[in-house]
């Protein structure tokens, strides 16, 4: 019997240690007893604490670095049992060693229209192409993605179904998590662990049962008035830029985070569609488990405005009618290939999909805005035959006037977020990129951080499209920002984008960098990051002296360190 100071102490580190932990240490204390008595431990214990597999891989696609950070975790809480865990990202991942892998578990996220990750491409491409059988591979799925979505999680869903057409085995089935991924995650570590750590290496090849879902906290919902609606450009430029001011109570948000929103349809465009379809405003009706009338499902839940393919077929095989693969909005198709009575159209209902939120980052800080959140929306104009379109979300806001209830929730970016307050940052944040830096700058001027802030900004023109003109000028001003350079592509004949600006400042830049300044691109992915990133390098090469490639490995460097971080759309 233990006495009760020795007792207290074991408890308390009981009560604080996770199942792996608790393996691990029944395991070493088995030891620590069969060493001080000369006599070989029970295999019961033994048996108990050690894995019945050596080594797994856990390999990675990431977009925003969720799956890069749960498959770290994993990893490690894998060593802690003994099991050698190799942790690899997608992008670098030979796909050829797929077939030598015996235990390989996958974290992967969804993008777009049910898309995996561009690092992950690759391998997702190799898995579907090849017909090349691996039966000796045991393997799982973790599927990162939000039910907010049509295909949540699809990439994931795709990727288990093809390893498991190549004659792999499901070490326990696929677990697709939601945004607060969290618990799902370790409980379905936890399930993998113990069929690892089973003895004998016969009971990893079968599935068992998945392991009961982990409460969901889901999103919370914030309910807020709009407080200002402005237009940032001036009279004559090519662009509308919104500043929206939203007034919200108990908001928690941080610098780096983005603001997701479900927009609402037209009600000139519902009523259109009900007088086409003859349906009924208030009939009831359910769609994915959840009941509403049939104008609150074409208002608020249902997308009816340029379907994707998948959803033109649908519609076709329910209406009857060869239908060419396009993309077109519901009240176009009900126009050109009519449903034959309202009974039909209830049919249709079925195969659409919900309105997929759109997320813009918060270009506003709650030490600098209190009880508020700010967001900049670009309006989006397109042309599609001739027709003048505009983007669903940002046609929506753009229009909300002041007063105006909007509902929306926090989606968190862990991997887009600013270092400590000593810490110098460049931030690189063309058009609306220029957003979360607002946020950067307001947060680290209220809290009175010491690191130096340097803010590279660019647009058309200096005179109709220099956002945030005056609050930038204000923070130069007044030391807040050490540095700041703009670029004004249309100003003068050859254009001028950031990276030009980047490339004639490249010995600060590479200075700055050199005593650990933290960088950060916002904006467009094509072609705004990849010339950025592009100048960096050979920032990178004219600072160092150094090869394109020794250049690369500096930047790979860089991004291990969590210190270039980018969060482009």
């Amino acid at each position: 019997m233990l006495a009760e100071v020795k007792l207290k102490t074991l408890q308390e580190l009981v009560s604080q240690s996770s199942k792996e932990d608790l393996i691990w240490m029944s395991g070493y204390l088995a030891g620590l007893a069969a060493h001080q008595s000369g006599t070989v431990a029970a295999p019961a214990v033994a048996e108990a604490a050690k894995p019945a597999v050596g080594r797994i891989t856990i390999a990675y696609g990431t977009e925003t670095g969720n799956s890069k950070r749960v498959a770290t975790d994993l990893a490690s809480k894998a060593k802690k049992t003994g099991i050698n865990a190799k942790v690899v990202n997608l992008d670098q991942y030979r796909v050829t060693d797929l077939e030598k892998e015996e235990y390989f578990l996958t974290v992967i996220s969804t993008q777009g229209e049910g898309d995996p990750p561009a690092g992950a491409q690759k391998f997702y491409d190799y898995v579907h192409q090849t017909d090349k059988q691996l039966p000796k591979l045991k393997y799982s799925v973790l599927a990162l993605g939000d039910t907010s979505y049509p295909l949540f999680c699809k990439a994931g869903e795709d990727v288990d179904a093809q390893l498991k057409r190549l004659g792999g085995s499901p070490l326990v089935p696929i677990q697709k998590c939601d945004v607060d991924y969290e618990d799902e995650a370790n409980a379905w570590f936890q399930n993998v662990m113990q069929t690892l750590t089973s003895a004998g290496s016969s009971a990893a090849a079968a599935p068992t049962a998945a392991p009961a879902a982990a409460k969901k906290t889901g999103k919370k919902i914030y309910s807020g008035t709009i407080l200002t609606n402005i237009i940032l450009n001036d009279v004559g430029s090519n662009k509308k830029t919104h500043h929206i001011e939203i007034e919200a109570e108990d908001l928690a948000y941080e610098p780096g985070d983005a603001l997701g929103v479900v927009p609402k349809n037209r009600p000139a465009t519902v009523e259109a569609i009900l007088k086409i379809t003859g349906i009924s405003a208030e009939e009831k009706l359910t769609h994915r488990n959840s009941e509403a009338t049939v104008q609150e499902l074409l208002q608020d839940k249902l997308n009816i405005t340029y379907l994707p393919e998948r959803v033109v077929k649908k519609y076709a095989e329910v209406v009857e009618q060869d239908i060419p693969a396009t993309r077109i909005d519901l009240l176009d198709l009900l126009r050109i290939y009519p449903v034959k009575d309202a009974a039909q159209f209830r049919e249709v209902l079925q195969v659409l999909e919900p309105i997929a939120p759109r997320l813009y980052s918060i270009s506003s800080s709650l030490e600098a805005h209190s009880g508020e959140i700010h967001v900049t929306v670009a309006r989006d104009e397109f042309r599609i035959n001739e027709e003048l379109l505009c983007g669903h979300c940002s046609d929506y806001l753009s229009e909300l006037p002041e007063g105006t209830a909007v509902e929306f929730y926090i989606h968190k970016n862990s991997q887009f977020k600013l270092p400590a307050a000593d810490k110098d940052v460049i931030m690189i944040g063309p058009g609306t990129g220029v957003a979360p830096f607002r946020s950067f700058l307001a947060e680290r001027d209220a809290v009175g951080a010491d690191g130096r802030n340097w803010l590279f900004f660019g647009d058309q023109h200096f005179v109709t499209d220099f956002l945030y003109q005056t609050e930038i000028q204000s923070w130069f001003e007044t030391g807040v920002l050490t540095k700041f350079n703009a670029a004004f592509s249309r100003d003068q004949k050859e254009k001028v984008y950031v990276q030009h600006k980047m490339l004639e400042n490249a010995k600060d830049f590479y200075e700055w960098l050199n005593s650990g300044a933290y960088v950060y691109v916002c904006g467009a992915k094509e072609p705004m990051s990849v010339d950025v990133e592009n100048t960096l390098l050979q920032i990178i090469g004219l600072g160092a002296g150094s090869s394109p490639e020794e250049a690369a490995v500096y930047l790979e460097q860089l991004k291990e360190e969590g210190r270039y971080l980018k969060d482009v759309y």
